[in-house]
């Protein structure tokens, strides 16, 4: 029986009264989200740091999330708005193409996928309000560890019930000791790179981390007395008993080196601090003061020198005595930390150097200075201790006050408290210190600066017209994208060395200068290499702008516009092949593709050429080419009777093997496929020289491998013959070479006698210009052979 389905036609008021809801909703999304950048979306300043962003983010998820509001129609629209802002905001690499292009440089699908209410309510960043732990990320984790300082860390998962379930125990733990050692937290689920570098294959994963040695995992039950105990068998420093015998000698030799002693007296009577408190005070005081006790029931007569009667506890600094008024400090508390903060309080600050005094220490030593202004900041009590953790680098500790020495603060464009280094080579060669004012941050920049060749910009200095190439970094300090390239400057510095000078220009200082180059956007790299200039538009890391400089030295990509492309692409030679780049230099796709694309020329050096062309700057001409899309990439083929002949790309990967393996797909074979009479009349038979590909086609290697091996074919060219054997199509001429895996690469030398199957030498490489290498290498080692070999014979 037919089912028939009635249609009731309606009024089109009714259907009118129902769209207008959904319309307006949809407009205001739209006014909503228009208008708003991502900053105020989040509520944000554009200064903000990761963790400001992602705390603003979450305050934002618990109350505009979807599941909250489920009588909102736009909620869905709001909070896709609200994710997307964070998705780009949280990525140094994406913040820096919003701040520089806006929206239009971003890849569209950023920020398209939220997670439910309850993962922003309980999972989303579970140590973000926590004073004692260090929230760690891929940006700063190496300068943490490496800094001298002990470090345990929790690297955790937000969905980890585990992790949730230790969280109360490790913030306990973290507060008990605060200041003994460093307690960190790494969320593997936004530093997913990072833990995978790090052999990070379970959660919680617990660490103890030391600079130099390796890390050592915590495996026993996850209690916080376990925990102390683990923790403080890491903290070595000696903590000396005192008595008769040494009590003098050892109070001397500390005097002398600088050192003053953290002395506890313990008697019947009084308090003395228990041996787990000295532990931890000494670690924390670790190259500034001694810690050591005495036992004042087996030396009371020691003791009655000191006029201790009862437990106590006192700080000597260096050339203190009893008989000095005011000179001992008398400790009443056995709280490590009110210990700690009086002893640090009580140490001298650092050296004060002056204008008259400041070029001559400067000019043969390297410093770190301390720029203050007046009033001391809250960290500058844990500077003192920089000297020790900076003494085996040969680095000096100082300070300059701003107010009394203004002209030189003027002098080096310093304007607010910082840190910076002086490289030795005078008042002019320095770099500043941008990133967190923390104790372990500060040191790790000091030991990277002074081995860098990275020198702070002004006015005076400023690279404009010098002949040597210049590498300059416009920023601003206040920039998270520009904090992060800055140690990847430095190590690019290093291996540049000689062959390019590096330095930095802070705009929020010299606003003149960067408005004299156009600088738009925070970090703007640009190469000066004499009348060029060069801008960087690469992944923001040492890497990336070695390849960058590399590139620029020896072009592999040919930057045509309107009357090259008429000459080259159009007037292209038989044979030829051009793979070109029509690009917009604002378009995120193009700017990740950028890279890769100088990568994959490289790669097809000598095979096929590769261009690009600004769409921006031409605009008109790409239109007459048909470009409606960036990036736009075609391949035009060596027919030159067909000029405007072109394949576009439409491959998902753009890597730069990807699209390797596709423009090498319109060369012309090289290699020639065997059947089992060929192999045994040209190879086996023959008088070549051959190197085979034995390969099955449904093998992912195999198919991976064949562009390879075409390569290898035109470089062996004229010496040596590349075949391929179909081992699914052939397998007894495979079983009989001995083949039993795939691809396998073999070379057929020819000795002047007919060859058996499996007389081929195995090669293991799946890298042309290695396997070509090694093939040459081999025929050079048999010439002797080729040479005494009978002329019948050949």
């Amino acid at each position: 029986m037919a089912h028939r389905v009635a249609l009731r036609a309606q009024h089109p008021r009714s259907i009118w009264l129902m769209v207008l809801p959904m319309l307006l909703t949809v407009l205001l999304v739209a006014v909503w989200a228009e208008g708003q950048d991502y900053y105020e979306l989040l509520g944000v300043s554009r200064e903000a740091t990761t963790k400001e962003i992602r705390r603003a983010f979450k305050q934002l998820a618990l109350t505009m999330h979807p599941d909250k509001n489920p009588g909102d129609p736009s909620a869905h629209e709001k909070f896709l708005q609200v994710n997307r802002a964070y998705e780009v905001l949280k990525d140094e690499d994406l913040r820096k193409k919003y701040d520089k292009y806006g929206e239009k440089g971003l890849d569209e699908q950023q920020g398209g996928r939220y997670e439910s209410w309850n993962y922003y309510r309980y999972d989303f960043g579970i140590y973000d309000d926590d004073l004692e732990i260090i929230t760690l990320d891929s940006g700063d984790f190496e300068a943490a560890v490496n800094s001298g300082e002990i470090w345990f860390i929790n690297f955790y998962f937000p969905r980890c019930s585990h992790c949730h379930q230790l969280a109360p125990t490790w913030r306990d733990f973290a507060k008990e000791m605060d200041g003994v050692i460093r307690i960190g937290a790494v969320n593997c689920g936004d530093n997913n790179h990072l833990c995978r570098r790090k052999g990070i294959n379970s959660y919680p994963s617990l660490y103890i981390y030391r600079s130099g040695q390796r890390p050592e995992k915590f495996n026993g039950e996850r209690n916080r007395d376990n925990l102390v105990r683990f923790s403080m068998q890491f903290i070595t420093t000696t903590i000396t008993q005192l008595w008769q015998g040494n009590v003098f000698s050892e109070i001397e030799s500390a005097f002398s080196s600088g050192h003053g002693w953290l002395i506890t007296f313990c008697s019947d009577s009084g308090d003395c601090l228990e041996p787990r408190t000295r532990q931890k005070l000494a670690g924390m005081l670790d190259g500034l003061v001694k810690v050591g006790w005495m036992d004042c029931t087996a030396d009371e007569q020691i003791c009655a020198s000191f006029q201790v009667t009862s437990g106590a506890t006192a700080l000597f600094p260096p050339g203190s005595a009893l008989n000095k008024p005011d000179s001992v400090l008398w400790l009443n508390t056995l709280d490590s930390k009110e210990i700690y903060n009086q002893v640090i309080d009580h140490l001298p600050d650092l050296e004060l150097l002056t204008s008259d005094s400041f070029q001559s220490k400067l000019a043969h030593h390297r410093w770190l200075i301390s720029f203050t202004f007046g009033n001391k900041n809250s960290a500058s009590n844990e500077y003192k201790k920089l000297q020790a953790f900076l003494r085996n680098d040969h680095i000096q500790v100082g300070r300059v006050d701003c107010i009394a020495d203004s002209e030189l603060c003027q002098s080096l464009y310093i304007h607010k408290p910082c840190m910076a280094v002086f490289k030795g080579l005078g008042i002019h060669d320095f770099e500043i210190h941008h990133g967190k004012d923390v104790l372990y941050n500060i040191v790790g920049f000091a030991r990277d600066s002074v081995r860098a060749f990275v020198t702070t910009l002004g006015p005076d200095n400023f690279p404009s017209d010098r002949k040597e190439p210049w590498l300059v970094d416009f920023f601003a300090p206040w920039c998270p994208p520009c904090r992060a390239l800055l140690p990847e400057l430095r190590k690019a510095s290093i291996q540049l060395a000689g062959q390019m000078k590096f330095g930095t220009l802070d705009c929020t200082i010299h606003h003149n200068l960067c408005s004299r180059y156009n600088i738009q956007a925070y970090p703007t790299t640009v190469i000066f290499n004499g009348s060029s200039v060069h801008e960087y538009e690469g992944h923001h890391s040492a890497d990336g702008i070695l390849e960058f400089i590399q590139d620029l030295v020896n072009p592999s990509v040919l930057i045509l516009d309107p009357s090259s492309f008429t000459e080259k692409i159009k007037g292209r030679d038989e044979g030829q092949i051009w793979a070109v780049d029509f690009y917009a230099p604002w378009c995120g796709p193009c700017q990740a593709l950028m890279p890769e694309w100088r990568r994959m020329a490289r790669l097809l050096s000598g095979q096929i050429l590769v261009g690009s062309v600004d769409c921006q700057r031409f605009q008109s001409f790409c239109q007459s080419q048909s470009v409606r899309a960036y990036p736009e990439i075609r391949l035009y083929p060596g027919n030159s009777r067909q000029p405007d002949r072109y394949t576009s790309y439409n491959g998902w990967h753009r890597d730069a093997h990807s699209l390797r393996t596709w423009a090498l797909s319109f060369l012309p074979r090289a290699s020639v496929d065997l059947t089992p009479e060929t192999f045994r009349s040209l190879v086996l038979s023959g008088r070549d020289h051959w190197v085979l590909d034995f390969y099955a086609p449904w093998c992912g290697p195999c198919q991976h491998f064949a562009p390879e091996f075409e390569v290898l074919a035109r470089m062996l060219k004229g010496e040596v013959r590349a075949g391929k054997v179909d081992c699914q199509a052939h397998y007894q001429t495979c079983q009989l070479a001995g083949i039993t895996a795939y691809p396998t690469v073999r070379l057929y030398p020819y000795l002047g006698k007919k060859r058996h199957e499996q007389s081929g030498e195995h090669i293991n490489s799946r890298d042309a210009n290695v396997i070509a290498d090694t093939v040459r290498q081999r025929l050079q080692q048999l010439l002797p052979r080729l040479h005494n070999k009978p002329k019948d014979e050949l």
